[in-house]
């Protein structure tokens, strides 16, 4: 039997703290991680210059990573809000400072590089991680929260996920739980996210952080572990709607607050066992991410080796300084 040729791919995880970035190999179907590192991001000086330089940064960290590990043959980039895959311009980034609205990405780095180079919201990048090489492995369908700052979502149906026309499709932390509920950063009421993001984990607990309501939880305090059981219901029913609608192999919990995994599915499984009532929880693994805060990068870099695989080649390149 002929052994399928190995190729590499970068990956890069734009996030407002750490850039991250992740070398996978494939061989046919199979996928394996090479090598990753973090550099801090470049954030600092005139918000209005942000973006170019962190474009810039980009560039710099691929070709270096390309240059000690590389050959490589596409370029995924995972971005923290919402951006056009038609034109690898960035729309909306959460937390990060700067006018991003139009932003060229794809297009400078595809240029610098001279690899084909594409976009993918950082929660779908984690999901198509995991479903490759993590916790999700072996599943056909999935849906995957990722916990933190925000609560991000990914669904995969048939071994694929579903990115929609726009690259928005599985923004599971955006499904209305209460329609008169808390409001949420998106503009609306009641969705999952404004229940069971860090911040109000920590309100909730009557503590400064997520973390600190985590321990105090593991330490035995009452309230602590309250209002972690009262997030966890509110997964629980954004969980059990997504079940109902996908009917997934597995559901899979990444995320920082994922760290507290063990405060927290046991009162998710009493959830979905009240809400859920039309398949069979048997058949359903509620299971902890793997690749921890490696996912984004290295989904970015399965990505960037799919899409490239399906479009073809990318359109011409434009100039570095394109706006």
């Amino acid at each position: 039997m002929t052994q399928a040729t190995e190729t590499r791919h970068l990956g890069l995880d734009l996030g407002a703290t750490n850039l991250k970035w992740a070398v996978v190999a494939r061989a046919g179907d199979a996928w394996s991680r090479v090598a990753t590192d973090q550099v801090p991001t470049r954030v600092a000086g005139d918000a209005g210059g942000i973006p170019t330089a962190v474009v810039a940064q980009l560039a710099d960290i691929a070709a270096a990573a390309i240059a000690q590990w590389g050959p490589v043959q596409s370029l995924g980039i995972g971005v923290p809000g919402l951006y056009d895959p038609r034109t690898g311009q960035t729309r909306f980034l959460v937390n990060l400072p700067g006018p991003w609205a139009g932003h060229p990405v794809a297009a400078p780095l595809a240029a610098a590089l001279g690899v084909p180079t594409f976009l993918i919201n950082d929660a779908r990048a984690f999901g198509l991680a995991e479903l490759r090489l993590g916790a999700g492995r072996g599943a056909s369908s999935m849906v995957g929260f990722t916990l933190g700052t925000g609560v991000g979502g990914v669904i995969a149906l048939d071994g694929q996920v579903v990115l929609g026309h726009d690259g928005t499709a599985g923004e599971l932390g955006h499904q209305t739980i209460e329609p008169d509920g808390p409001s949420c950063n998106c503009g609306n009421r009641g969705c999952l996210e404004a229940f069971a993001r860090a911040d109000r984990i920590a309100a909730a607990c009557g503590t400064a952080t997520a973390e600190e309501a985590v321990a105090r939880a593991r330490a035995g305090d009452a309230r602590a572990t309250e209002g972690l059981a009262q997030v966890a219901r509110y997964l629980g029913i954004g969980i059990a709607n997504m079940i109902t609608v996908v009917t997934p192999d597995k559901v899979v919990i990444g995320g920082g607050v994922a760290a507290a995994a063990d405060l927290l599915l046991d009162p998710i499984r009493a959830e979905l066992q009240r809400r859920v009532r039309t398949t069979s929880l048997d058949e359903v693994e509620i299971v902890t991410a793997e690749l921890g805060v490696w996912a984004g990068a290295i989904g970015a870099a399965i990505h960037g080796a799919e899409s490239a695989e399906r479009r073809g080649p990318a359109p011409a390149p434009a100039s570095v300084g394109e706006r």
